[in-house]
């Protein structure tokens, strides 16, 4: 792995386990596209793998959003042995993700529910990859974000004009590092994440 060369023969091995299982799912349940088959290990697995010097030391636990065939969340899982609860509405995935879990030991609870819908401690992690534009995606993550947690988001060419929507709407502190695997993507740390008050609630001064 170019982008992980530190990977330890055992998390590799699992990691080979999980990319097996998805391309012979992938025959029947869309979980990649088909175009992205050849790329798996770059366009989805480094890509996923390249948050784990972003993540806080000594987490007890993470929650990843719309995790649907596995990314970031399942792969972190894996090859940090961090216990994820993995969100996952669509029936289909979650199977999937149920049987990489299992065959891959790793360290994950799925939840085949709408994300709104689950009730969940709040997590000290929260991570998501393409789900959701980030104004919508802070209104997802915020009620289930501990106080003093994090959020690792893998975004794409339009990340800077997601912060400016979102800054109208949010309070946040943002840290933007760039990808390793996509040239035109970001990884977007966030945190104290409170609704911004709009200015009709104010009290008047």
């Amino acid at each position: 792995m170019k982008h992980c060369p530190s990977i330890q023969t055992a998390t590799r091995t699992a990691l080979e386990t999980f990319a097996a299982l998805l391309l012979r799912w992938n025959r029947t349940v869309n979980l990649i596209a088909r175009r992205d088959e050849p790329t798996l290990w770059d366009r989805h697995i480094e890509d996923s793998l390249q948050l784990i010097p972003l993540l806080p030391p000594n987490l007890p636990r993470a929650v990843d959003l719309g995790s649907g065939a596995g990314f970031p969340g399942l792969i972190l899982a894996i090859a940090t042995a961090i216990p994820f609860d993995l969100i996952e509405a669509d029936q289909r995935k979650a199977a999937f993700l149920r049987e990489a879990a299992r065959l891959t030991n790793a360290t994950a609870t799925i939840h085949a529910t709408r994300i709104e819908a689950t009730n969940l401690p709040p997590a000290p992690l929260i991570t998501a990859r393409a789900l959701a534009p980030l104004p919508a995606l802070l209104a997802l993550t915020a009620p289930k974000l501990a106080p003093n947690g994090i959020c690792l988001f893998l975004k794409g060419a339009n990340a800077t004009s997601e912060l400016t929507a979102a800054a109208a709407q949010w309070h946040m502190r943002t840290e933007q590092h760039p990808s390793r695997t996509n040239p035109t993507g970001c990884i977007l740390r966030i945190s104290e994440i409170a609704r911004a008050t709009p200015i009709r609630d104010r009290d008047p001064t």
